[in-house]
């Protein structure tokens, strides 16, 4: 049987609720810190930088998602197979998965700094970014972008380490990272006064330390994630098993992030001061959505495990569980928020103009931000038992189909802001519901009972 190390969790025996707990905290940190990055810099360039440096900052959110998604969500297909080969025992294919991954993370990484360095200018436009604003978006996007490489890399990594149930050490990697990416921006925005420039070099910068952190972990890994460049291979069967789930995951994400891009577009209608409050809300948001995004990212990998382990009995009952912790996190946060919103947002702007439109995006976003929580861990399931094309199919016609019709029809009759964010909540619990039935449906052609311990567990598809 499989000996864990100090850093990974047994996953398949025993009780649920106190390991994916442990699990996703982690998780939980690691993105927060994450948007912390964002944060400091959206905080320093609207104390220090300015109005308009703000919303060019702000500006680049949706349409840095729509670029990375895609690929981001290959390093969830490194995660499903890896944990799912792992639960079932075959180290040998753990670690063809790992060097083909982390091969496919350099190439996407180099593939995505050339698109960004090329086109960041003409998307911008073509999202109707305001003339006082796009130079600044676009010489953001552009150096934000030469980091893609080392970014992927360590999302990929992680991916792997999550894998197999260790999630306290990107944790380790980000902490440290954070702390150069705040130390890095008071210097270039601050003192050498680099505005949008120096928070997007700051940002690269602490991304490739977090990087070489995380190489240097798989390298000197004593089990079957251990790295080595030798043996960098794109192993064309387990780089199809991964893209058969990542594309989709990855598709998924492109298309949420483009019906993100045209509610951005609408908000760029209304100006730069409404650019700002929407910034500075939808940053504040984050933080709660990593929060529930981690007992996503939970049941993507207990469900895998345990369904390469032939363990079916647990996969119900991994969803009870995550769904009820994410549901308990999302609504405590969003109160929170809600009630300390004015004077949380102080901390990234000063004017009051646009703290009040951040509190009007705010207080519909959140109010019911939980259900989006409760789509994701449905998500999540369904990814982990080895289903990713149908929650893309659902999720781009149930959200981002939703979205984008509300906006040329309800919206364009009458142009809110109200109306608009609206969309979303509206969109989570549509497809929530959806995403239920489909988890019903793929469960029943599963067993319900264990295998037996003689019985071994199919070959993951």
């Amino acid at each position: 049987m499989r000996k864990n190390t100090n850093q990974e969790i047994d996953m398949l025996n025993g009780p649920l609720a106190g390991k994916i707990l442990m699990f996703s905290l982690p998780i939980m940190l690691s993105g927060i810190l994450q948007l912390l990055f964002n944060a400091a810099d959206v905080m320093v360039v609207g104390k220090w930088a300015g109005r308009l440096a703000l919303a060019a900052v702000g500006s680049n959110g949706a349409l840095v998602n729509l670029l990375t998604n895609l690929f981001m969500g290959l390093s969830v297909g490194t995660s499903v197979q890896v944990s799912t080969n792992y639960g079932a025992g075959r180290k040998e294919d753990v670690s063809k998965i790992v060097h083909t991954s982390v091969l496919l993370s350099i190439i996407s990484g180099v593939l995505l700094l050339g698109i960004g360095l090329l086109f960041a200018k003409p998307l911008l436009a073509m999202m109707g970014t305001p003339k006082d604003v796009i130079d600044l978006s676009a010489l953001y996007l552009r150096i934000y972008f030469l980091g893609m490489p080392v970014m992927l890399l360590y999302n990929f990594g992680s991916a792997i380490l999550r894998a197999v149930g260790d999630t306290k050490r990107p944790l380790y990697y980000l902490a440290i990272a954070g702390v150069v990416n705040v130390f890095l921006n008071i210097i270039f925005v601050v003192f050498l006064e680099m505005s949008v420039a120096g928070v997007a070099l700051a940002t690269i910068l602490s991304q490739a330390v977090s990087c070489i952190l995380m190489v240097r972990c798989l390298m000197s890994a004593d089990s079957c994630i251990r790295l080595e460049l030798s043996k960098l291979k794109l192993h064309r069967d387990k780089m199809f098993k991964v893209i058969r789930i990542g594309l989709p995951a990855g598709l998924q994400g492109v298309v949420f992030s483009l019906s993100n891009v045209v509610i951005q577009s609408s908000v760029n209608s209304f100006g730069s001061v409404v650019m700002g409050g929407n910034t500075a809300s939808s940053n504040i948001e984050g933080f709660v959505y990593v929060s529930m995004n981690a007992f996503s990212q939970a049941t993507v990998t207990f469900t895998s495990q345990n369904f390469g382990a032939g363990r079916y009995s647990r996969i119900n009952k991994i969803l009870i569980t995550c769904l009820g912790i994410v549901t308990v996190i999302g609504l405590s946060l969003s109160t929170a928020i809600i009630f300390f919103g004015p004077q949380i947002l102080r901390l990234y702007s000063s004017d009051a103009v646009v703290i009040s439109y951040a509190m009007r995006r705010m207080v519909v976003i959140l109010s019911l931000y939980f259900t989006c929580g409760i789509m994701e861990v449905f998500v999540g399931s369904l990814r982990g038992l080895g289903y990713s094309v149908m929650p893309m199919i659902v999720s781009t016609i149930g959200a981002c189909g939703l979205r984008i019709f509300w906006i040329f029809t309800v919206f364009a009759w009458n142009r809110s802001l109200e109306n608009l964010y609206i969309s979303y909540p509206i969109s989570w619990i549509i497809t929530a519901a959806a995403h239920f039935i489909c988890f019903v449906v793929v469960r029943r052609k599963f067993p319900k009972e264990d295998l037996s311990k003689q019985k071994k567990p199919a070959e993951v598809v």
